[in-house]
């Protein structure tokens, strides 16, 4: 894809069986240092909560194989506060651009109380834009996507491989930090996620360590997969 916007990455997603996934962690981990913010050798904690329109329109989208699409999140990490995101995930075919801007415990929470005045007296425009968001489109909170990242970085091409294990939803609330929050994995035990990210080039040594020909490439939404499970929960 020429003349893109620089911004963009490319994103490509796989799905792994367990026997797949430890061979591939392994040989991985000899040639890539572990992202310095994992807190365990499963990586580290994160929690999303996704907001979509009373037409459930970025479920549809994705479901409908457009092209183009975006979604709002607000992201936390570990279970703590210290840090919360919103982010704008924007994507492109295999092109991903993601916007963030920092919120505080108590802005999270008038998001949830359903007080959005403040974004307005932010400076940043995806707070603006978050407004409109949720005041003329009417979005609101979908589903809380919950999973454990095993990340490895590469400073050339700003390389990022990243295992995704135990990929759950929240289906009783939508408060990130609900001490009752009840998850629900998604997806079979022996499956992993695989993501590989990279700026404007892959470097060949890693490339030959993926192959990723021989994996299971795929369209994956963590957030239609946590929705779907949300919804069919509720259906039981």
């Amino acid at each position: 894809m020429q003349n893109r916007d620089q911004k963009y990455r490319t994103e490509q997603k796989y799905y792994l069986y367990l026997h797949d996934y430890l061979t591939l962690r392994n040989k991985i981990a000899t040639v890539l240092p572990l992202d310095p913010h994992s807190v365990s050798p499963d990586g580290y904690n994160i929690r999303s909560l996704y907001f979509d329109d009373p037409l459930r329109s970025a479920l549809q989208l994705k479901n409908d194989g457009i092209f183009r699409r975006e979604k709002f999140r607000i992201r936390i990490y570990n279970g703590n506060d210290k840090v919360i995101n919103l982010e704008r995930k924007n994507k492109r075919g295999d092109y991903v651009y993601k916007e963030s801007a920092s919120i505080t415990l108590d802005e999270y929470k008038k998001v949830l109380e359903g007080d959005y005045s403040f974004l307005l007296q932010r400076k940043e425009k995806l707070l603006h834009e978050f407004y409109i968001a949720l005041n003329t489109y009417h979005f609101q909170p979908s589903v809380i996507v919950d999973y454990w990242r095993e990340a490895y970085i590469h400073e050339w091409g700003n390389v990022r491989i990243t295992f995704d294990k135990k990929l759950s939803a929240g289906i009783n609330t939508i408060d990130l930090f609900n001490p009752q929050l009840v998850l629900e994995e998604v997806l079979p035990t022996e499956l992993t996620i695989l993501e590989v990210k990279f700026d404007s080039f892959l470097p060949d040594h890693i490339r030959q360590i993926l192959q990723p020909k021989s994996h299971i490439r795929s369209t994956i939404s963590k957030y239609v997969l946590c929705k779907e499970r949300a919804i069919q929960h509720f259906k039981e």
